[in-house]
């Protein structure tokens, strides 16, 4: 118990230093791009001025090799993405842009098209599904109600921050962020396969799982429902209306409802008038309050992360904080770059001692709901065509679903819940190497070029039709 608590707290750590450099980065290119738009109130040049216009590339929607390709690479990101809890916006970015032929931002636009669909998708599945040890859900609401709000929240900063920061930041920030959690979330696979090595030679021994004598392991082992201790016999089905916590899930409904109409009213307004920055100043205490309200209940011991078993910690209120703060971050990043969140959720999750399938489909839970609301914030500027979009949706929510089925059977098959960190592992690597080469690729193109590779202008931001 005091290496498992060592362990956790050190996770924290990790994690919070990670939070503080991205939030440091955020910081300082905020205020560099208040310095040089304020240098470019007197005189802006040709360059910079075209920089303003958003002119996208939305290629035909004709069937030949590129859709053909492009929808078994989008197959396997969200069936891999929706199963390691990211969603798999990593994948569809650069798919979108060197596969179909898209343009950057409006990749990223129809990328959170399909995290919605695949997440939707999957958030329905694990409705249905047990915690893999105890007789609880297989999602964590009070988890979610923590994180979702700031989330939110953190989407609506980073859909406002693509406009404004340049790729090339974008790419120097994505390479740091998932260069560090893949290898953290690589070293918790690796020590969450012996676990599950031990425990079965264990329980090998004595012929029965359930002799088991460390409940930790059992998080990492047992993948089919739970069993009574007396009887032996499996539980009785729980109904999906049963299994369903339908008072958290409200409350991550009216979050999501109220952000979405200040973010509908504020399309309605005069960029960076005052009801525009009204609207998105009144977002802060709608989602902080949320997290805050949940927050305190867990400080109290009014609320637990039941899904943690017997291990419930004290939360101190610089974790809660901390908590709150890669939320943010998380969502933030996601605006920016067209992921999904669960890049930082998914593997913080893990780090706090979150059974893997317990992470994995509360990570989802949350990112639907803030892929949701990003996808709206994108048709209200008009960044993505929609026939091309609802192709690719269809196609991310059959994955999803198909995926999960697959690994579901695999880790019972297996008794190791440990491949889905290793997928999970899998898919940050495999969009740390491809947006990191995107990104480069478009840097390297721009130079030759010689252009603009400077910040955009928010308030004079507008999409050539």
């Amino acid at each position: 118990m005091g290496v498992h608590d060592v362990s956790q707290r050190w996770d924290v750590k990790w994690f919070s230093g990670k939070v503080l450099i991205a939030m440091l980065l955020l910081v300082t290119v905020s205020a560099e791009n208040i310095t040089l738009q304020s240098n470019h109130t007197k005189g802006v040049d040709t360059n910079h001025h075209a920089q303003l216009f958003y002119d996208h590339t939305w290629p035909s929607m004709k069937f030949g090799w590129r859709i053909i390709v492009g929808s078994i690479v989008g197959f396997l990101g969200s069936a891999f993405g929706n199963v390691g809890g990211v969603g798999g916006g990593g994948i569809f970015v650069p798919m979108l842009t060197l596969i179909i032929g898209f343009d950057a931002k409006s990749a990223i636009a129809i990328s959170k098209c399909m995290i919605t669909g695949g997440a939707t998708a999957t958030v329905l599945y694990n409705f249905r599904q047990r915690h893999p040890t105890l007789d609880l859900p297989v999602i964590d609401y009070d988890l979610a109600l923590l994180f979702q709000p700031v989330l939110m929240l953190g989407i609506s900063i980073g859909v406002a921050f693509n406009v404004i920061f340049p790729e090339w930041m974008l790419t120097v920030l994505l390479v740091i962020l998932f260069t560090g959690i893949s290898i953290k979330s690589f070293l918790k696979g690796v020590d969450t396969w012996k676990k599950e090595t031990i425990m079965k030679k264990e329980a090998m021994k004595n012929s029965r799982i359930d002799d088991i004598a460390t409940p930790e392991a059992a998080h990492y082992i047992q993948t089919e429902d739970p069993v009574k201790e007396d009887t032996k016999e499996p539980k009785k089905k729980v109904s999906i209306v049963e299994n369903i916590r339908w008072n958290e899930l409200g409350l991550l409904f009216a979050i999501w409802i109220m952000i979405l109409a200040l973010e509908i009213g504020k399309s309605c307004t005069i960029t960076c008038s005052g009801s525009y920055w009204a609207l998105n100043l009144l977002q802060v205490p709608v989602a902080l309050g949320m997290s805050s309200y949940q927050a305190m209940r867990l400080y109290k011991g009014k609320r637990s992360i039941a899904s943690k078993g017997d291990q419930q910690p004290r939360w101190r209120v610089w974790q809660l904080i901390l908590f709150c703060c890669c939320g943010i971050l998380a969502g933030t990043i996601a605006g920016l770059l067209g992921l999904g969140g669960g890049f930082i959720l998914a593997p913080l999750f893990l780090g706090i001692g979150i059974p893997p399938q317990v992470a994995s489909a509360t990570s989802i839970l949350a990112m639907a709901f803030s892929a949701s609301m990003a996808v709206v914030e994108y048709y209200l500027l008009k960044r993505f065509p929609i026939p091309y979009a609802l192709y690719l949706v269809g196609v991310a929510t059959a994955a999803s679903i198909v995926g999960q089925y697959l690994v579901r059977k695999v880790v019972a098959i297996l008794g190791r819940a440990s491949v889905i960190i290793f997928i999970l592992t899998f898919t940050l690597c495999v969009s740390a190497v491809l947006l990191g080469g995107v990104g480069v690729a478009h840097m390297i193109q721009k130079i030759e070029h010689k252009e603009y590779m400077g910040f955009g202008n928010l308030c004079m931001y507008k999409v050539k039709s």
